[in-house]
């Protein structure tokens, strides 16, 4: 099983293969409507962005009172935005988890996160990590399909793509 910080570093590589393909597209296709799980690209990477800075902060242990309050200016801070503002958003995130990727050298260290819904989950940050790792693949496929029925190429963003760029590179 690979390292989950190796997985992290897929998803900020398949996050970075995806925009590079979007900036060769009309800015139209990242804010078409579209009948999807999303209304548009661009919306559907606003939640992708948002969710990521939750687990972020969860990661980092931060009590839901102090996340919560964050939610509405995160989800603000990605709408409406270009292609290039929304890569920047996710560079600067991914900044963060590098950061706290360094100061946690142990990814098998104990958590419990509080869910104010489903209550208690006693777990460790690389099942955290890797959620994030899988929600990322979910949504990428969900802008795939997005761009297809607009008559645009998807970009393969798969997990062995990722090992042969690392191979080659």
């Amino acid at each position: 099983m690979p390292h989950p910080y190796q997985m992290y570093d897929y998803h900020v590589w398949a996050n970075d293969r995806l925009f590079a393909h979007l900036e060769q597209l009309p800015e139209e296709a990242f804010h078409a409507e579209v009948t999807s799980v999303f209304p548009s690209v661009s919306q559907t990477l606003a939640h992708l962005y948002l969710f990521d800075r939750l687990y972020l902060a969860v990661l980092e242990e931060l009590p839901n009172e102090e996340i919560f309050p964050k939610m509405p200016a995160w989800r603000e801070e990605a709408q409406g935005r270009t292609v290039d503002d929304m890569r920047r958003l996710f560079a600067g995130a991914a900044e963060s988890f590098r950061e706290l990727l360094q100061r946690t050298p142990d990814p098998d260290k104990a958590m419990t996160i509080e869910h104010p819904t489903y209550g208690s989950l006693d777990t460790q940050f690389s099942a955290i990590l890797m959620h994030v790792v899988n929600h990322g693949t979910y949504h990428r496929g969900n802008v795939t399909a997005m761009l297809r029925q607009q008559g645009y190429a998807g970009v393969p963003t798969d997990y062995l793509f990722f090992l042969l760029d690392r191979q080659q590179g």
